[in-house]
């Protein structure tokens, strides 16, 4: 049947708009809707609690702290609530924060740059002793580590602390986490540029500051000027890395947007060279990116690396000139390939000025306050007053004439600090693990010292370059991903049924200018009683297999899967 002119066509079906929630870009106007975290951060600034703990909470006890500063604004002094003892891996996703808080608490102490005097490191040993039950970890973020903190004392700590120059000032939290900075800044015979007054000035500008104080997520930064790239640079969200320009010297090389965790990305050049006095600069501008465009919907997106890996390293670099540093920034070279097969300074090595510098090992950075409180005497004895803590859960002992050289490697290796360590003992590094962290399913720094004894007394011929990471859960903060073996704590089922504590394995990956993330073989799933016979049978498979001078990473690449089970 025809139609009138009047009569209005068919209407087709539409669907009814949606409208954009955004990703909660500050820039973009989104401002909600805000998770949890978004809105306790908006309704008081993290930096602010400290004033409550010194008055309110360390008087009235755990009990009268508000839960958005228990598990939330604490954090921005570098406390966080501990695992409450015997609870199984099997209940960490099930049950309640306030199920698995005890009523005690890690503390981190910032040490930016790895930079500690003995003066320092003797308080931070005594605080361990009289405060956190002797507790103290070395980090991969070159920070020290207490725990059983009472609220009580944390008003005496800091004081202690922050009198000879130590911070726990924004330690944790959405903010500018610690600066990883060489620890052989200023001192190594061959470095390109020495960052640490870059790390100063970033300090004095930025940590504490309210205008960025309030993240999407955490932001981690390296600087180091050595060419063992000895930071980690490919898994912060911010690093400058040392190179020569040809025409302008030396200088940084600009990485954005690395990270590990359940999402790994590593970090990606924006092919612009930093000279060492606008460093902190463009420090700033990134990080007000990261402030203003950074995704805050979800805290599963939040971190920077997302932002990057959506607009990509030309959008940014042009976003960062154009709209914060008002300038473009010089084009420069890629770093060169890394010198040396390990990255942590252990050994005796010649400064600059000739005199030494020597790096030991702890078992997986697991140390005490009373061997802190040691390390600070031998070092006062043997050097000038200077130490530094490494990525790699090592330390340094800075400064040591010719003729102190081997009586302070004797002085170490009687506290079992190991100056030439074995293998083992110097590439394993473990996560705190189930003893304290809520988040963790297995056990890691107790495992990690018995699995480096058994390896020794098994393979004691084995002389190559390995690392071992074990993490005690998917989170990676002990770099799983980028391990030659990384083991993610996980609970698995043994050959009679059971579950039981284990890992998931990653296999072959690396830093460095070659970095990769492990691959996973299918299937394979180790137990937590079965992991020396693992590693053993693996490490005797590569060593039967490798070609000459071929390293572990290379081979696992390559490796039959059967050959890596």
């Amino acid at each position: 049947m025809a139609t009138s002119p009047d009569t209005p066509p068919a209407a087709t079906p539409r669907r009814k708009p949606s409208r954009h929630r955004g990703e909660g870009q500050w820039a973009k106007g989104h401002f909600t809707p805000l998770n949890g975290n978004e809105q306790f951060k908006k309704d008081d600034d993290g930096l602010n609690v400290r004033t409550r703990i010194e008055t309110i909470y360390s008087k009235r006890g755990f009990d009268s702290i508000d839960p958005n500063d228990l598990r939330g604004r604490m954090r921005w002094w570098g406390l966080y609530t501990q695992r409450k003892p015997g609870i199984d891996g099997g209940k960490t996703a099930v049950l309640e924060p306030e199920e698995l808080d005890d009523e005690y608490f890690m503390l981190r102490v910032r040490v930016d740059g790895g930079r500690l005097t003995t003066e320092q490191l003797r308080v931070i040993g005594e605080v361990s002793q009289e405060f956190a039950r002797g507790t103290a970890d070395l980090t991969d973020r070159q920070n020290i580590q207490y725990h059983w903190i009472r609220i009580e004392d944390v008003p005496e700590i800091w004081r202690r602390l922050e009198a000879v120059g130590l911070s726990t000032t924004e330690a944790c939290g959405d903010t500018p986490r610690v600066i990883l900075g060489s620890p052989v800044a200023g001192i190594a015979e061959n470095e390109i540029i020495d960052g640490s007054s870059a790390i100063d000035e970033i300090q004095r500008r930025f940590i504490g500051n309210p205008d960025f104080s309030n993240l999407p997520r955490k932001f981690k930064t390296a600087i180091s000027g050595s060419p063992q790239l000895d930071v980690a640079h490919e898994i912060n969200d911010i690093a400058f890395v040392g190179v020569h320009h040809p025409e302008h010297g030396p200088g940084f090389d600009l990485w954005v947007g690395g990270g590990l965790s359940t999402n790994p990305k590593l970090g990606v050049r924006l092919g612009a060279w930093v000279p060492l006095d606008e460093v902190p600069d463009v420090f700033g501008g990134v990080i007000g990116i990261f402030r203003d465009y950074g995704y805050r919907r979800l805290r599963t997106r939040a971190r920077l690396k997302f932002l990057v890996a959506d607009w990509g390293p030309e959008k940014f670099r042009q976003i960062l000139e154009d709209e914060y540093l008002q300038r473009k920034l010089t084009d420069g070279p890629p770093p060169e390939q890394p010198t040396g097969t390990w990255r942590d300074h252990l050994g005796v090595h010649r400064q600059q000025d000739g005199r030494f510098y020597v790096g030991f090992a702890p078992r997986v950075g697991r140390v005490d306050g009373t061997t802190l409180t040691k390390i600070a005497e031998v070092a006062d004895a043997h050097g000038s007053g200077r130490l530094r803590t490494t990525a790699e859960q090592k330390m340094i002992v800075l400064d040591v004439t010719e003729d102190q050289v081997e009586s302070l490697v004797s002085a170490l290796e009687a506290l079992d600090l190991r100056v030439n360590p074995s293998p083992f003992r110097r590439g394993t590094m473990a996560c705190t693990g189930i003893e304290f962290c809520k988040l963790a399913i297995v056990e890691t720094k107790a495992r990690g010292a018995s699995l480096i004894d058994e390896l020794e007394r098994r393979i004691p011929e084995f002389d190559q370059p390995i690392t071992i990471n074990i993490n005690g859960c998917p989170n990676a903060c002990a770099r799983i991903q980028v391990a030659d073996i990384g083991l993610k704590g996980q609970l698995v089922l043994d050959g009679e049924g059971n579950q039981v504590e284990g890992y998931q394995v990653h296999l072959g990956g690396a830093l460095g200018l070659e970095a990769g993330f492990g691959r996973k073989v299918r299937g394979l799933k180790v137990t937590a009683t079965e992991l020396p016979d693992y590693i053993e049978r693996v490490i005797r498979r590569f060593e039967a297999e490798r070609a000459d001078g071929e390293r572990f990473a290379t081979w696992a690449a390559r490796a039959d899967e059967e050959a890596l089970k």
